[in-house]
């Protein structure tokens, strides 16, 4: 059976304000109900995340800001820096962990910059909502193997998709190459090499 994350409830004192701060980081605004006086459910959901936040009047008991050690992933640290900033939101300076793995918690472990290598998962930011709600954002580059589900092939734009194909096509010209002739099914290995790559095995030979 699958168990998917569909959403997280993070906790306002102020919905519109909220509605605001989040959309205007580009976070898709999904839904937003009063099927009551003083109960309100808004969704949005970050760019390219399968699973979204909830927030509004009577969806959750805890106190406004208490959310923390929420993670988004991006493939660029720096370039996730800018924007958030030009979306009026204040991160914190890309930062790594003195460790080396993951981070500490607080802040005393932290180097300024981007991990020396740009190493997959080592480079991190961080940024409140206006209720000091706290999110983390993750450099991932490559997924280590095993850490994608091989059922499920996803891309995140047509961007992500055109470089995929670029990378299947790239390949498959050695494929031909190998063989001495052009390959008729070259659809279906082309499939089998995207899928193959976002799930860490061994790709078509």
């Amino acid at each position: 059976m699958d168990m998917k994350l569909e959403l997280v409830v993070v906790p306002v004192s102020d919905v519109d304000r909220a509605k605001d701060f989040y959309t205007a980081l580009g976070w898709r605004l999904d839904a937003d109900f009063a099927p009551e006086e003083d109960f309100r459910v808004v969704q949005v959901t970050p760019p390219g995340s399968p699973a979204s936040v909830i927030f509004g009047s009577s969806v959750t008991d805890r106190p406004p800001g208490s959310a923390h050690g929420l993670y988004l992933i991006v493939d660029d640290i720096e370039a996730a820096h800018e924007e958030l900033t030009r979306g009026g939101a204040d991160p914190s300076e890309v930062f790594h962990d003195a460790g080396g793995i993951f981070h500490h918690a607080g802040t005393e472990a932290r180097v300024p910059g981007p991990d020396p290598d740009r190493g997959s998962y080592g480079s991190y930011l961080t940024f409140d909502d206006p209720d000091g709600n706290g999110w983390f954002l993750q450099e991932i580059t490559t997924r280590l193997p095993g850490r994608l589900d091989p059922a499920t092939t996803s891309f995140s734009s047509a961007d992500d998709l055109a470089s995929a194909l670029r990378r299947a096509a790239a390949a498959h010209g050695e494929h031909e190459a190998r063989i001495g002739a052009d390959d008729p099914d070259w659809p279906d290995w082309y499939a089998r090499y995207m899928v193959s790559e976002q799930a860490g095995t061994e790709p078509p030979s």
